[in-house]
């Protein structure tokens, strides 16, 4: 199996977190493990650390979020872009990627999967996050 990059391991990220966002909003139980398994055939801790990461931190993503979100919150936020903001800002605050990459990613999927009003709050609540980290 080639080898996959950082970008597409990002957007299985993203799908996983959209996931279970749907599920806890329905009330569904569902497994984690199951959810990127699904997804990605081969175990890949990247995946694992961001998508377990985001949801045991996802209370102070949320706040830091909504702390930059200008007049606005995130749960106004559609469920695809509210998981590329929480694996950006879970990126950028508890992991080693460099803050630009992080930021850059969230962009290029925000670009693929959100409009260009979401795109650009999502670039600038990041920025200001690395700005104020």
């Amino acid at each position: 199996m080639a080898e996959i990059n950082r970008s597409e391991l990002r957007k299985i990220i993203m799908t996983s977190l959209y996931q279970i966002s749907v599920y806890k909003s329905q009330k569904i139980d569902y497994d984690v493990n199951t959810i990127i398994k699904d997804l990605l055939e081969i175990k890949n801790d990247f995946v694992n650390e961001i998508v377990n990461g985001v949801i045991s931190k996802e209370e102070e993503l949320n706040e830091i979020a909504n702390k930059y979100l200008n007049d606005w919150t995130i749960d106004r936020l559609g469920k695809t872009d509210q998981a590329i903001l929480k694996m950006a800002l879970y990126e950028i605050l508890y992991t080693d990627t460099p803050d630009v990459v992080c930021i850059n990613e969230a962009v290029l999927l925000a670009k693929e999967y959100s409009d260009e009003k979401v795109k650009n709050m999502i670039n600038a609540v990041l920025d200001n996050v690395m700005k104020n980290k």
